[in-house]
């Protein structure tokens, strides 16, 4: 008899600590958690997730971005991004989701490279810069290198469904060296979709279907159901 494949896995983003307690009792395999739900994400509060650390059962990934906007950093804001990661990663987080870019929006290697070998033995996700490059094989190529496990990415448009041929691609061209991890719009109506198209094994959702910043418990259990 075979293995029988793992099931796809499914990570909730979390803007604030009930959001990412609702994801874990709603059978979320993984939570990134962030402040800042109006720029995309920013390091959340350390005491916020110190406390979450010491009642969670789940991995819980902390993003490390100084401030919205660019992913093109200053060198005082790469400064705060290390001491962030020695921060979290002292507190027992489970992993780090960041990313950064050069000017011409190709993969910022050294500063990437720097801050993954930081997070050691942590995985690290590089997050939704990835949407802003503009040779996606060969910034694959580059963060596979910099020594990430994950890249969060909708297919470099506004929303998965969109992205669904290019996210294809990554798949095939990631070959099993990393993990190509769809998000932006994904949703309980179109997973399934987009599991289908892509073959992907995790799968990124805030899972907020209204106007707030609190994920949805029964779309987090119609999210995972879908999941084959």
């Amino acid at each position: 008899m075979g293995i029988k494949p793992t099931k796809a896995q499914l990570e909730i983003a979390c803007f604030t600590m009930s959001s990412a307690l609702i994801a874990q009792k709603n059978g979320a395999d993984r939570v990134e958690f962030c402040d800042g739900i109006l720029v995309g994400g920013i390091t959340p509060d350390s005491g916020a997730t110190e406390l979450l650390v010491s009642s969670f059962t789940i991995d819980l990934f902390v993003m490390i971005r100084p401030r919205g906007g660019n992913f093109v950093y200053a060198e005082s804001e790469f400064d705060q991004m290390k001491s962030d990661i020695i921060k979290f990663k002292k507190m027992g987080v489970s992993g780090f989701v960041f990313g950064i870019l050069n000017e011409d929006n190709t993969i910022n290697k050294n500063q990437n490279k720097e801050l993954v070998d930081l997070a050691h033995p942590l995985p690290c996700t590089f997050h939704r810069a990835f949407d802003e490059v503009t040779h996606s094989i060969q910034a694959l190529e580059d963060i596979i290198q910099c020594g990430f496990t994950t890249i969060l990415t909708s297919g470099q448009v506004p929303n998965v469904v969109e992205g669904v041929d290019q996210l294809a691609r990554l798949v095939e061209a990631a070959d099993k060296r990393i993990t190509i991890m769809p998000g932006g719009g994904l949703r309980s109506s179109n997973i399934e979709f987009i599991q289908q198209k892509t073959q992907a094994t995790f799968f990124h959702s805030s899972a907020i279907i209204d106007e707030g910043e609190l994920p949805n418990p029964n779309e987090i259990v119609a999210l995972k159901s879908k999941l084959q």
